[in-house]
């Protein structure tokens, strides 16, 4: 889903030269809503979280139509939140690394490089109930000039930080430097043309960060061509990455837990796309399979209640933004789709991490995100179903859940993430953290 931005002018160039040619791609398709947008990483020190680049996370050509309200229709959810929640996951044959993760462990994404509010985002962190904490650790930004040279000031005060806060960290690892490709597509995302450069890279982070950062989540929606050099989407490569990853990550911290890339959830397709389950069917045909922790996956609601199921969805143009058994993937139990290719490839013992959920309250008049904008009471109410539905149903196979996002502090009204948060900037509570407090018994 959601990307980066490293200073908004440097970015807004390049966001336009991208998009530019994705638009042009899709002209003829139909009107494809877009996903939730793209998730800034971090920025070089000593700058403050960069303001992100908005640019629509599945390369669709159109804007919804949005002109007219849209029916208010409610589904009647198939399955039902009924049985009781599992704390754990008992008689998971998975690898024990899993083990001590909840069903629905709790998580939120931050932004604490170079951020000046570092001590009040764990506090509000830790207060709201969550558990572990996601932060990107840019690739670009730590071995930025050569390789084998690092900066680590900024990647050693935030685990630090994290880890005197008695959280656990996730550490989101991509963004390759300019001297990792030879076609330098900075600051657009590609892996690197070594390969070993990256795992390279990991091997040093893990060494130095061995028992303090608890899990990798390699990459970040490789099935979106901007995410992968401007490249179709390729499968197999991205096998060969994580599967490089996992092996150098294991050799010297084998209790860190490695995690697949979020997918971008996606019904567009050819050289700009690839559809998330589509891409996974591919990923276990290369070898997937033995080679990860937990699969991460993208799980936005969209329009829908957390309830409802993706065959519903398909039914309802509220939900679906009229795309029919196409728009089965815009809801929070798309997740379920992505868990039955698991399970037929044999896979059914491995554990699921949701590295991005929400609902965004982004109702401005011309929001590509407008046709699936709720209030942030029911944003509050979604996100709490959500978890009471995962811990009553997706027993034993899901992990941790991460929500997105507590709010930058220099986000304002004219940045899409802004409206997806469930804080303000300035570290005051919106009704969806103060709802997941209460349920998630934060203090």
């Amino acid at each position: 889903m959601y990307r980066r931005s490293f200073v908004r002018a440097l970015r807004a160039v390049a966001a336009g030269a991208l998009a530019s040619p994705l638009l042009a791609a899709c002209a003829s398709a139909p009107a494809t809503p877009t996903a939730p947008p793209p998730t800034p990483a971090a920025s070089a020190p000593p700058t403050v979280q960069p303001s992100p680049s908005p640019s629509p996370v599945t390369a669709t050509a159109t804007q919804p139509p949005t002109a007219t309200a849209l029916p208010t229709v409610t589904p009647s959810p198939s399955v039902v939140a009924t049985r009781s929640p599992s704390p754990t996951a008992p008689g998971m044959r998975s690898p024990s690394a899993t083990s001590s993760i909840k069903v629905g462990d709790p998580a939120v994404q931050v932004f604490l490089w170079g951020n000046p509010q570092t001590d009040l985002q764990l506090r509000l962190a830790k207060g709201g109930g969550f558990g572990w904490i996601k932060q990107s650790f840019e690739w670009r930004y730590i071995e930025p000039h050569v390789k084998g040279t690092f900066d680590w000031g900024e990647p050693d005060r935030v685990v630090s930080a994290v880890n005197a806060a008695g959280l656990k960290l996730i550490a989101r690892v991509d963004n390759q430097p300019v001297w990792a490709r030879a076609d330098k597509v900075f600051p657009v995302v590609g892996p690197p043309d070594k390969l070993s450069d990256f795992t390279d890279f990991l091997s040093a982070m893990a060494a130095r960060y061995k028992g303090r950062i608890h899990a990798y989540e390699i990459w970040n929606e490789p099935n979106l061509a901007r995410e992968w050099g401007n490249k179709p989407p390729d499968p197999k490569g991205y096998v060969q990455m994580v599967a490089a990853s996992y092996k150098a990550l294991k050799a010297i911290d084998p209790n860190a837990l490695v995690i697949t890339a979020g997918m971008a959830p996606t019904t567009a397709s050819g050289a700009i796309a690839m559809p998330d389950v589509d891409f996974l069917k591919a990923m276990y045909q290369a070898g997937l399979k033995g080679n990860f922790d937990l699969l991460g996956v993208h799980a936005a609601g969209y329009k829908a209640p957390p309830e409802a199921s993706p065959d519903e969805v398909a039914k309802n143009p509220q939900y679906n933004h009229n795309e029919g058994a196409a728009g089965r993937i815009y809801c929070f139990r798309h997740v379920e789709d992505l868990r039955a290719v698991m399970t037929a490839n044999g896979d059914a013992e491995r554990r699921v991490a949701v590295m991005e959920m929400g609902w965004t309250s982004d109702d401005r008049p011309n929001s590509l995100y407008r046709w699936h904008s709720v209030t942030e009471a029911e944003k509050a109410d979604y996100l709490v179903r959500a978890f009471k539905f995962a811990r009553a149903n997706w027993s034993p196979w899901m992990g941790m859940m991460t929500i997105i996002y507590q709010c930058a502090p220099h986000w304002t009204k004219n940045d899409e993430q802004y409206y997806w948060c469930i804080t303000n900037p300035d570290g005051t509570s919106r009704p969806a953290y103060d709802e997941l407090k209460k349920y998630l018994g934060g203090s």
